[in-house]
C-alpha cells in the first residue's frame, strides 16, 4: 500500500504542480480589455457589428438584456433578437422593446415557429439571424447576458488591433449562493486544467475556445468555415464553433473583461448540475466508456489528494500535500478575478462528487430517454452522434 501512495501521490503532485505553473504564468498573459489602454474606438472606418441574441422562454431576462444592448456606446451596430419557438411572453416582450422609436433603428426581431429537420434549435436560430445580418463582425451572445455600454467598443478595438478573427470575452459570473460559488469554482478549475486558455492564441496548439456569452467572429471567417451549419447539430455549439475556427487556421483570442459582461449562469448548486446535465454527455461525444473513464479520472485527480494526505504515512504524505497546495493556489488565483473566496477550496471534494454525479446523470438520462431533450425538442442519440464535429 505504501508503494501505491508514493506512486499515486507523486503523479498527483506533479500533475497539479505543472498545471499551477502553467496557469500561473499563462493566465497572466491573457489581456484584460477593461484596462485603460483599451478604452478606445476601433480605427476608422468603424466596422459594423451584428449582435445576435437567440432566446427561448426568456421572459425573465430578455427585456433587460436588450435594453443594455441598446445602450451600447458603439457607433455602428445592429441587434437581431430571435424568438426561438417560445411558449411564454419572450416574443411579445421583444416586439414591445422593438416598437420603441429609438430601438427600432437598431433592433430587429425574428420569430421562429417551427424547427427544420437536421438542426438544433439554438444553432438554427443563430444561423437564421446571421443570414439576415449586415455586420462586418457577428457577435453571438445569450439572452441572459448583461453588457456595460463600453463592452463591445473595447472588444472591437482589441480584435481589430490584434487582427483577431474570433474573439471570446470571459464574462463575470454573478453568484448569489454558496452552492453556486462552490460549483462554479470547481468548473473554472476544471476549465483551466483541461482547456489551457493561455495557449488558444498559439496557432501551433489545438487549444481552442468558445463562450456562449460572447463569441465575436469576422463575417468573412464565419462564411469561410461554413457558417453555423458547420455545428448545426452540436449541443455545445459555442465551444465547437471555436474548434472549427481554430482548426481552420484562423486567429483566435480570448480576453478578460472584468465586469464588462456579466451573467448568472445558474441558481444554486443543483442549478449548475441541471445546466451541465444537458452538456456533459455531448462533451464526451455520447460515448459511455469515455464518461466512465472521465468520472474515474475526475475522482482520482480531485479526491485522492484529500484522501491520500490523511491515509498515507510519513513522507508519503508530501506529494499529496503538494497537490493540495497547487490546487489551493489555483483557487487563490481565481479569487483575484471573481467573488469566490479561496477557502471554497475546502468544498472541492463536495463539488467533485456532484460533478461526477452530473456526468453519470447526463449519460443515464440520455440512454433512458433515447436521446436529449433541449429547448423543447427531443433529439435521438443516433442523430446527435452523426452531427458531431
Amino acid at each position: 500500500m505504501t508503494y501505491f501512495y508514493w506512486i499515486a501521490g507523486c503523479f498527483l503532485g506533479l500533475t497539479w504542480l505543472s498545471r499551477l505553473v502553467g496557469a500561473g504564468f499563462g493566465m497572466l498573459r491573457i489581456p484584460d480589455i477593461s484596462h485603460a489602454e483599451w478604452d478606445r474606438h476601433p480605427a476608422s472606418p468603424v466596422p459594423r457589428v451584428s449582435i445576435i441574441v437567440p432566446a427561448r422562454n426568456e421572459e425573465e431576462n430578455i427585456a433587460k438584456t436588450l435594453a443594455q444592448l441598446l445602450a451600447l456606446d458603439y457607433p455602428n451596430y445592429e441587434i437581431i433578437a430571435v424568438d426561438d419557438r417560445s411558449t411564454d411572453r419572450t416574443g411579445e416582450i421583444m416586439d414591445s422593446v422593438a416598437s420603441d422609436t429609438n430601438a427600432s433603428r437598431s433592433l430587429k426581431v425574428i420569430h421562429i415557429e417551427t424547427l427544420p429537420a437536421g438542426w438544433l434549435g439554438k444553432a438554427h436560430a443563430m444561423w437564421k439571424a446571421a443570414g439576415q445580418s449586415t455586420g462586418d463582425w457577428l457577435l453571438f451572445t445569450d439572452a441572459d447576458v448583461l453588457f456595460k455600454p463600453q463592452s463591445v467598443r473595447r472588444a472591437l478595438a482589441y480584435a481589430e488591433a490584434e487582427r483577431a478573427d474570433h474573439l471570446v470575452v470571459f464574462p463575470r459570473m454573478i453568484m448569489k449562493s454558496a452552492g453556486e460559488k462552490m460549483m462554479i469554482a470547481f468548473f473554472q478549475t476544471l476549465f483551466v486544467f483541461g482547456h489551457r486558455p493561455w495557449r488558444v492564441a498559439d496557432p501551433k496548439t489545438k487549444d481552442h475556445i468558445g463562450v456562449g456569452a460572447f463569441n465575436l467572429i469576422r463575417r468573412s471567417v464565419y462564411q469561410a468555415i461554413g457558417t453555423y451549419q458547420a455545428v448545426r447539430f452540436e449541443i455545445v455549439d459555442d465551444m465547437k464553433l471555436g474548434k472549427v475556427v481554430k482548426n481552420a487556421g484562423y486567429a483566435q483570442r480570448n480576453v478578460f473583461g472584468d465586469d464588462l459582461i456579466t451573467v448568472r449562469w445558474a441558481k444554486g448548486a443543483m442549478g449548475v448540475v441541471n445546466n451541465l446535465t444537458k452538456n456533459s454527455f455531448a462533451i464526451l461525444s455520447f460515448q459511455w466508456w469515455r464518461v466512465l473513464l472521465s468520472v474515474a479520472a475526475l475522482l482520482f485527480l480531485n479526491l485522492l489528494p484529500f484522501i491520500g494526505v490523511v491515509l498515507a504515512h510519513g513522507w508519503a504524505r508530501l506529494p499529496f500535500a503538494v497537490a493540495l497546495f497547487s490546487m489551493f493556489s489555483i483557487y487563490v488565483g481565481m479569487s483575484w478575478r471573481s467573488s469566490i473566496p479561496p477557502y471554497y477550496f475546502l468544498l472541492h471534494p463536495v463539488s467533485t462528487v456532484l460533478f461526477a454525479y452530473t456526468m453519470l446523470r447526463s449519460m443515464l438520462l440520455a440512454f433512458w430517454r433515447g436521446g436529449v431533450v433541449w429547448r423543447g425538442t427531443k433529439y435521438s442519440l443516433k442523430e446527435l452522434k452523426e452531427g458531431l464535429v
